[in-house]
């Protein structure tokens, strides 16, 4: 046989062994033991604002609450930080932000990528393992853009910036575990277009100043805010739609840009909730979360599909929101917050605790509600149970699996140790079962947004001025009482275990990983060189 013919037949054979290991997937998950996997994630939205959660709220929210009465409720579920870009890397990769370079704070516009390329991401993992994966919505990532000068991108001193559009964006979601990407990469920052996989929708040649664009920067044409719900809804049915009909397993995750600013309702939600702009915006939110589930029966995978919904962080507070949480309570009686302590930024709960919600016909038990404390880290593990595989000790350093409580398996004691919270300043926090240790000063992370007097007068805070604050969360959800001072051997035992897992780059078991950066710890006014720090 000559050497073309054996290259050949060599080509075919490979060819036709991942064709059949492809079926073999795609036949597997009609199995439901692996099912279609749907993620949504709110932004910005808050533990209060929908009913199944606040019996309270001037919010109707019906799918959603279908969608708790269909599965699992979780009233103790928490994001690994209080903003947005840490909570998206830890909820992609199974590792706290924290032991990236971002230790405060979120990206900013044209910042480069967090997650690094050679990092498994939830959606590598299972392309892996024959899905087809999207990611919609909102990325705030970073990216790589290619620029007119060569220097790096930017938009200070020329709101046109020095990006040059008609290239390919590098590092973007399909280099990070998607196959298909559209979305507004964060609808607060320019460019404001869409982008589809690695180029923007139109050339953003227009500028955009002023009004409810806070950044200035590059606009493509026509460019409507109140249009982006809408589109991004579109695409992600369309694109289960068309997905639906391969017969594969498929992974969407559709990270919503609402009910964050800007606040936009359509026209036709306008007036419909009781509680202004932002209760209409989150009422829109619902039925593009409808939307979804609509879709998922008209194509008949719905039975094979684990839902999840969840938001990244608390709600917003006066500032970019008008009115915020806070003066909410004052106009019309909506508690986006219900009734714990703290908003979007803060290490309180009312940071970091969030709406959770699960479905998964016939695994999860329909109706029920669990108080088990998980983390959005924990989906990769969770994932990765789900599939049957064991991830090597370098990867998801801070996952635990979540499937036993999803299925209802009975278990003697909690599945995650202790779980980290972060807030926006750098404050650090670790609960373990009834308490929360806040290993820094006690007060508002942001003085200029923090609680209102006449809030902390109705709660009647008790030593509040303290090097630390220590919470019982099941006697306290509204973190009243500081018993730092009372309980010196608990606050001494959680911070060594806080240090612990700081200092081991992981927080479950196995062999002990670096962090990216030195972990710096929290201080109100940080002096360059001063700072201590964990590696």
């Amino acid at each position: 046989m000559n050497d073309r013919r054996s290259t050949s037949l060599l080509t075919l054979c490979l060819a036709l062994v991942g064709a059949l290991k492809l079926m073999s997937l795609a036949g597997d998950v009609f199995s439901a033991e692996t099912p279609h996997i749907v993620l949504i994630l709110a932004d910005d939205l808050g533990y209060g604002d929908l009913g199944c959660y606040n019996k309270d709220s001037k919010i109707p929210t019906p799918h959603l609450n279908q969608l708790a009465r269909e599965g699992m409720r979780f009233t103790d579920a928490h994001s690994p930080s209080s903003v947005c870009s840490p909570t998206r890397y830890a909820l992609l990769t199974g590792r706290y932000a924290w032991r990236t370079r971002l230790q405060r704070n979120v990206l900013g516009p044209w910042d480069r990528p967090l997650i690094t390329p050679e990092r498994l991401t939830l959606g590598k993992l299972l392309q892996q393992h024959g899905y087809s994966t999207a990611c919609i919505g909102k990325w705030h990532l970073g990216l790589t853009y290619a620029t007119t000068d060569g220097q790096p991108p930017t938009s200070r001193g020329d709101p046109m910036s020095n990006v040059d559009f008609a290239k390919p964006i590098a590092d973007g979601p399909i280099t990070r575990g998607f196959d298909h990407y559209f979305g507004t990469l964060v609808p607060n920052y320019p460019p404001y277009c869409f982008v589809e996989n690695d180029h923007t929708v139109g050339l953003p040649t227009e500028r955009a100043t002023g009004g409810l664009f806070n950044i200035p920067g590059p606009m493509v044409a026509g460019w409507k805010l109140v249009d982006i719900l809408p589109e991004l809804t579109r695409h992600a049915v369309q694109w289960i739609d068309d997905t639906a009909k391969t017969k594969r397993p498929f992974f969407l995750y559709f990270a919503l840009t609402s009910p964050h600013y800007p606040v936009v309702p359509a026209p036709e939600f306008i007036g419909k909730s009781q509680a202004g702009a932002y209760g209409d915006f989150v009422h829109q939110t619902d039925w593009s979360i409808g939307q979804i589930l609509e879709a998922l029966k008209r194509n008949r995978v719905a039975d094979n599909t684990l839902v999840i919904f969840t938001s990244d962080n608390g709600p917003e507070v006066t500032g970019e929101v008008n009115p915020g949480v806070y003066d909410r309570v004052q106009q019309s009686g909506h508690r986006s917050s219900g009734e714990l302590r703290g908003a979007k930024r803060d290490v309180w709960e009312g940071g970091h605790r969030v709406p959770f919600i699960t479905r998964w016909p016939g695994k999860i038990p329909v109706g029920s509600i669990s108080d088990e404390t998980l983390c959005h880290v924990d989906f990769m593990a969770t994932v990765a149970a789900i599939l049957d595989v064991k991830l090597p000790d370098g990867v998801a350093e801070d996952s635990v699996n979540m499937l036993p409580i999803l299925l209802g398996e009975k278990r003697s004691g909690p599945v995650r140790e202790a779980t980290v919270h972060h807030s926006a300043q750098g404050k650090f926090a670790i609960r373990k079962g009834d308490w929360v240790l806040i290993d820094a000063p006690s007060g508002d992370d942001n003085a200029a947004r923090g609680e209102p007097q006449w809030l902390k007068d109705e709660r009647g805070y008790t030593n509040h001025d303290q090097p630390g604050e220590l919470f019982n969360v099941r006697e306290d959800l509204a973190e009243r009482h500081n018993h730092f001072a009372k309980r010196p051997q608990l606050v001494g035992e959680l911070r060594s275990l806080l240090n612990k897992y700081k200092r081991e780059g992981r927080s479950t078991p196995g062999e002990p990983q670096k962090n990216d950066v030195e972990i710096q710890e929290f201080s109100p006014r940080p002096a360059p060189g001063k700072a201590k720090a964990i590696r």
